[in-house]
């Protein structure tokens, strides 16, 4: 949990650099695209990495991930044009790829299937932690230092993360699982037609659009305070986790999946409400919606990640658990990126209103995916 918190402090503060983008002359078109490759470089790596990190091990994944980091820290600190922070976000992706397959998959490797819901809620918190902590701490730095401060801290959390790391120690491997291309493909394509990873899309899709457009949309109603999303979904996530995370073991998985995809359409349609009252000049509390929309998306962030991971862990084989956490990631991830990609252009042609109408629309389409989840037998005891 210490390795995941200063790992993912490290980049938890990027939340902002949709301000930094706008500060160098860019528009919603080239935000969508610096914030979205970074989910797309984890579409591509991390299902060939999962295979891999069965074979090879947890902790090498573990040390490539926060090199990558740690050079993307440094990358940014002299980047003054947006493809240069194209160049940081990809080794960004890169670095949470590796890392994140083969943290996750360590940490299953450690808990007994009739507690995999509540564990991976409790681990999840670190992650959550970093999310509120890191953009109050990145703001502040921007606000006063600028953006530098922000890279230098970045590299120095990194490199608590890697200190961790390098404690990490895992059971010692008799012989290598060699990679067959054939047949790793075969499985990963399997993998991808599942009811469950189709909702995982459509929740990444939500949160991905919400973070990667959420602090210009804020901006842009005269919020000055945009963090208060971040620490508000995090504060959320936390206690639904921490007070209520049992209930995805004992309740089941789909009992917690299925409101939670409909809460996730709730903040979406918040916001949309809220840009046509905007157009409208007509009065809106902007603050108190964007700390709204923060607890909404952590109350369904809270409990969707640990359910679905803990649904696509519960038939994965051992000896493939982090191929199929690769697939479930990068699903997970093209619905982030997709919503990055695509509502960059939707917000910048028709404005933020209809670009919140459509991820509105889409969200609930998932809902209704998610009510066709069966109950599995893991879950029921």
């Amino acid at each position: 949990m210490l390795t995941s918190f200063f790992f993912f402090s490290s980049q938890n503060g990027f939340v902002l650099l949709p301000l930094y983008i706008k500060q160098l002359g860019g528009n919603e078109v080239e935000i969508g695209f610096v914030m979205g490759i970074y989910s797309a470089v984890g579409i591509v790596c991390q299902p060939l990495l999962g295979p891999w990190v069965d074979a090879l091990g947890r902790r090498p994944f573990m040390l490539v991930g926060v090199a990558c980091v740690l050079a993307s820290a440094l990358l940014a600190a002299v980047a003054d044009n947006v493809p240069l922070l194209v160049a940081v976000r990809v080794l960004q992706g890169l670095g949470f790829s590796a890392f994140f397959v083969a943290n996750f998959s360590y940490v299953l490797d450690l808990i007994e299937p009739a507690r995999r819901g509540m564990a991976l809620g409790v681990y999840g918190v670190s992650g959550f932690a970093s999310t509120a902590f890191a953009p109050l701490v990145a703001e502040s730095l921007v606000r006063r230092w600028g953006f530098n401060a922000l890279f230098a801290v970045s590299g120095l959390l990194v490199l608590a993360a890697a200190w961790f790391v390098w404690q990490v120690r895992e059971a010692e491997r008799t012989e290598v699982r060699y990679v067959r291309g054939f047949q790793w493909a075969r499985e990963g394509v399997a993998d991808v037609f599942r009811r469950h990873m189709a909702v995982s899309f459509f929740f990444g899709l939500g949160t991905g659009t919400l973070s990667a457009f959420l602090p210009t949309f804020a901006e842009g109603l005269g919020v000055r305070t945009v963090a208060l999303f971040y620490t508000g979904y995090a504060a959320s996530a936390i206690a639904v986790r921490v007070v209520g995370g049992r209930l995805i073991d004992t309740a089941g998985r789909r009992a917690v999946i299925v409101p939670s995809m409909f809460v996730l359409a709730a903040a979406s349609a918040l916001l949309a409400g809220t840009g046509y009252a905007a157009e409208h000049r007509m009065g809106v509390p902007a603050l108190a919606v964007v700390v709204v929309t923060g607890l909404l998306v952590g109350m369904a962030h809270g409990f969707l990640y640990p359910a679905l991971a803990a649904l696509v862990a519960d038939d994965a084989p051992v000896a493939r658990r982090g191929a199929v956490i690769g697939v479930f990631s990068a699903i997970f991830l093209c619905g982030q990126a997709g919503g990055a990609f695509a509502f960059g252009g939707v917000a910048h042609a028709f404005g933020y209103a209809v670009a919140w109408t459509a991820l509105t629309g889409l969200v609930l389409v998932g809902s209704l995916v998610s009510t066709g989840l069966e109950r599995p037998a893991a879950a029921a005891g």
